[in-house]
């Protein structure tokens, strides 16, 4: 069966309604990470739209895409709320994310090129510099930064989707602590593992450093 044409104007009005929604999406999603929109708190439709300066419609779309991400959560006849991500769910997280961490090191090293390299002993220098400052904000910022450029490198457009949104589900479970120092070290040693075309080293320094991460959290939020 021969599916109907849309006209140009049905055409560009959904394109439209689509850019609306992605870019609703977008910006919720940027309220929610940088915590303007706490965890459990209550989304509502028409105060994001008026706010956003768009129609319900969009954000009802955007409130269904947000949810495929595991940002919030709907709840029958109460609501959209920011989800929120408990001690044994980060836990998990942390799981996966180890392994999919260690997969992007090995798959990286075995492909680096000098250039590639240069760029990634540029963001530990940045951070470095940001460890120094005790500029906390920033460091996190480049350590966001370094990680996903290792899985941008390692040439997997699957794996970066799934690794984006494992980080942004962690990104729900507020650090209690960076560990700076500790951190960059342990960063500094998996971009040289990386450099050295070292792929079961970068593979091992990754999965370290994620378990490690891992151990910090569990244990801040198990002692408070």
């Amino acid at each position: 069966m021969t599916v109907p044409a849309l006209s140009p104007n049905s055409a560009l009005a959904l394109l439209q309604k689509r850019s609306l929604a992605s870019a609703a999406q977008e910006e919720i999603e940027k309220l929610i990470l940088s915590g303007d929109l706490a965890a459990g708190a209550r989304i509502g439709e028409a105060e994001m739209a008026l706010r956003l300066g768009v129609s319900r419609g969009p954000i009802r779309e955007a409130f269904r895409g947000l949810e495929e991400v595991g940002l919030v959560r709907f709840e029958k006849n109460r609501g959209v709320f920011v989800r929120e991500l408990d001690i044994a769910e980060a836990d998990q997280n942390y799981v996966v994310r180890g392994a999919l961490e260690a997969l992007a090191g090995r798959l990286l090293a075995a492909r680096i090129t000098d250039d590639e390299v240069v760029e990634l002993r540029g963001l530990i220098r940045q951070m470095e510099d940001a460890v120094a400052q005790r500029d906390t904000a920033r460091y996190a910022a480049l350590n966001l930064g370094l990680h996903r450029r290792i899985f941008e490198m390692a040439g997997n457009r699957k794996l970066i989707d799934v690794y984006g949104r494992i980080t942004k589900e962690l990104m729900l479970f507020r650090r209690r602590s960076l560990a700076l120092e500790a951190t960059l070290q342990e960063h500094a040693g998996i971009v040289e593992r990386i450099a050295a075309r070292d792929c079961d080293g970068a593979a091992a320094a990754l999965l370290v450093h994620v378990e490690s991460s891992r151990h910090r959290i569990v244990t801040a939020y198990s002692s408070s």
